[in-house]
């Protein structure tokens, strides 16, 4: 089976003059390297595709592939993760991950917020500042956290981000408007702990692989944001969350993919408000595949899955939807034992890591 693979190369683009920050979404060599190896691992045939231009280009030229493994995050516009998407879906091509309604719904997190809200699921109140005019006309209580309204990896948060104040508030939604050329997300700033939950599969057949605690080590940036991401080792440590609390996280990230549609495999962001109640932050369906620091698979070996484990329920999962058959594993031995979810086995982490997180032995509220 032949399987393409999109995706924007970091290396491309800093060479043609954009911006560390610009390119901080788009994959390292190693993350492609990485998927590929796996792919093969499994069983199928790889050609590398690249960009949104370049599969343009090898269509105009005849090329066809059995299935995409698509990454590309595209450059311009809000939707921009959706155009390796419809253009697959243009030529009937089958790909991996969500569709291209969903992936421009998930990356405008503004729209993805109101349709998780109208369905009675719990996220923070909110508002969408388009223009410099709409800062006055905010009523949301204090504190309160301003990002981009379309980004990932962290652009455009800071610690400024926390705003307590309208002086300050007025400053970094300038600010932000100013340097992204889009609206900007204001919503009440959730005081407690922070989670991710790993999601694989497609509508029924979706089930939660785990649910991980970020812990940040420093007291003064104790968010998400650019350069938290970007000095991972030294800024943030994870957990594996259990118990009642990780039970409510997981029907919450799975109620969301659901009612979104989302497909394979991804991620979805939540806090938890003064009480412990978990809300639902934002939604990642074509989350980050770097092997060795990308949140997914660091998850997925919190809970004793490898990348090639992960990479072959993503390919399953997608192929299933499309009716194909995956071909078999290139082992001397024969298929690969698979791991199960919630297996408890460990493997080595490249980012700080801590015990796991059991039932009555969770950290304070807001650590």
């Amino acid at each position: 089976m032949r399987v393409g693979l999109t995706y924007d190369l970091r290396d491309d683009y800093l060479r043609q003059g954009y911006t560390e920050e610009e390119t901080a979404e788009f994959d390292r060599a190693d993350t492609i390297e990485g998927i590929e190896a796996s792919l093969r691992t499994l069983g199928y045939e790889t050609d590398r595709i690249g960009s949104a231009k370049a599969l343009v280009e090898r269509l105009a030229r005849g090329d066809r592939w059995d299935i995409v493994f698509n990454i590309a995050e595209g450059l311009h516009g809000a939707a921009r993760e959706s155009q390796v998407p419809a253009i697959l879906e243009l030529y009937q091509i089958p790909f991996t991950f969500s569709d291209s309604l969903v992936l421009a719904v998930a990356l405008h997190k503004a729209m993805a917020k109101r349709i998780v809200h109208s369905a009675g699921l719990s996220t923070p109140d909110f508002t969408e500042i388009r223009s410099l005019a709409d800062i006055a006309k905010i009523r949301l209580p204090f504190p309160l956290f301003a990002k981009p309204v379309a980004e990932g990896t962290g652009k455009g948060i800071s610690p400024a981000s926390r705003i307590e104040s309208p002086i300050a508030l007025a400053r970094v939604c300038r600010r932000l408007l100013r340097t992204f050329h889009q609206p900007v997300l204001v919503e009440r700033f959730l005081p407690g702990r922070e989670f991710t939950v790993g999601v694989v599969g497609t509508g029924q057949r979706s089930r939660v692989i785990g649910v991980m605690e970020v812990h940040y080590q420093s007291a003064t940036e104790p968010i998400y944001s650019y350069t938290t991401k970007k000095e991972y080792e030294t800024r943030v440590a994870y957990d594996r969350v259990t118990g009642p609390l990780g039970k409510r996280c997981a029907q919450l990230a799975l109620a969301v993919w659901h009612l979104l549609g989302c497909r394979d495999a991804g991620r979805v962001d939540l806090r938890c408000d003064g009480r412990g109640r978990p809300h639902f932050l934002e939604i990642n369906p074509l989350a980050g595949l770097n092997p060795t620091h990308s949140d997914l698979p660091i998850l997925a070996r919190l809970h004793g899955l490898s990348f090639e484990d992960l990479i072959d329920q993503i390919m399953q999962s997608a192929l299933a939807r499309y009716h194909l058959t995956p071909p078999q594993p290139r082992t001397a031995a024969g298929p690969r034992p698979r791991a199960v979810a919630g297996n408890t086995r460990r493997r080595p982490l490249h980012r700080g890591t801590r015990r796991p997180t059991e039932p009555g032995n969770m950290p304070p509220e807001g650590v």
